[in-house]
């Protein structure tokens, strides 16, 4: 259902940049667009990895650096049924982990010295469980590509916006928006973009939880690390190297959100207590 779900609001959002495309200029606008759109899924399919990776300062370990974490990460990778990823960590006192990669076969599990201290083993193994489901099911990649896609809407408003302002455009006789194609292209196409951005990074946060909690054995694992991670989420101090641009990799936000109400529709994973709440069912048989 989840699997079903992404894929109807990727082509959602493909389709977005095609019509802010054809909104701003006119039918070669939307050919440009979804040239575009492909553009920057093949750079995003085969560069993201490393890009996120020296961002983070991630150094990959060895076996002999760190056996316990390693040796961890294979046999959960064995359980997943997918090849031994690289495992990474990243020099942060703030608890939390992502994954990265362009598929299965070149991927990477980063992981902070913060949760590594923090966490209990189990806790950890449901932590690394719920981020190898995201390699197994290439979930960085659907992300990246979706983050790239809603960011040249929201360039392409911008250009438009100034392009409003000092009388520039489309010329007359290609311009069947008007006034109505204008608003849409400044106001509603950025907005329903980040939407449908944050729908797709929530849709498959839950989704590796489920897939997670199965990998490591119990839910309740990954349950109870949720909640430590969470915690240090909301009152220690957020990690300096986290941007917005990267947030939604990380198994919970780095970057301090309520999650909750009308926020929650602009948040790029899903509440904790929900998150918890359906491992809990999960475990009870019940999910």
């Amino acid at each position: 259902m989840n699997t079903l779900k992404t894929t109807m609001l990727m082509a959602l959002l493909t389709g977005l940049l095609v019509a802010v495309g054809g909104a701003f200029g006119g039918s070669h606008g939307a050919a440009i667009m979804l040239l575009i759109s492909l553009g920057m899924n093949f750079f995003s399919y085969w560069y993201s990895d490393s890009i996120v990776l020296r961002a983070y300062s991630a150094q990959e370990i060895t076996p002999e650096q760190a056996p316990e974490l390693y040796r961890l990460v294979a046999n959960l990778a064995a359980n997943a049924q997918i090849p031994m990823p690289k495992v990474c960590i990243i020099d942060s006192d703030v608890p939390n982990a992502f994954a990265t990669g362009r598929n299965p076969s070149h991927a990477a599990v980063a992981v902070t010295t913060g949760i590594m201290r923090v966490l209990q083993y189990d806790e950890l193994s449901g932590v690394l469980a719920h981020e190898l489901s995201h390699i197994k099911h290439r979930d960085t990649l659907i992300s990246t590509i979706a983050a790239s896609i809603a960011g040249v809407i929201s360039m392409i408003a911008n250009i438009a916006q100034w392009a409003a302002i000092f009388g520039m455009g489309r010329s007359n006789d290609d311009d069947n928006g008007g006034l109505v194609g204008s608003l849409f292209t400044i106001i509603v196409a950025p907005l329903a973009a980040m939407l449908i951005q944050m729908a797709i990074s929530r849709s498959r946060e839950y989704e590796a939880d489920k897939s997670g909690g199965q990998i490591c054995g119990n839910p309740l694992y990954l349950a109870a690390a949720l909640e430590k991670i969470e915690y240090y989420a909301q009152h220690a101090r957020p990690m300096e190297q986290a941007t917005p641009a990267t947030s939604h990799m990380f198994i919970i936000n780095p970057l301090k959100n309520s999650g909750r109400a009308l926020m929650s529709l602009f948040s790029t994973h899903p509440a904790t207590a929900d998150r918890i709440a359906r491992l809990q069912a999960q475990a009870a048989g019940r999910a």
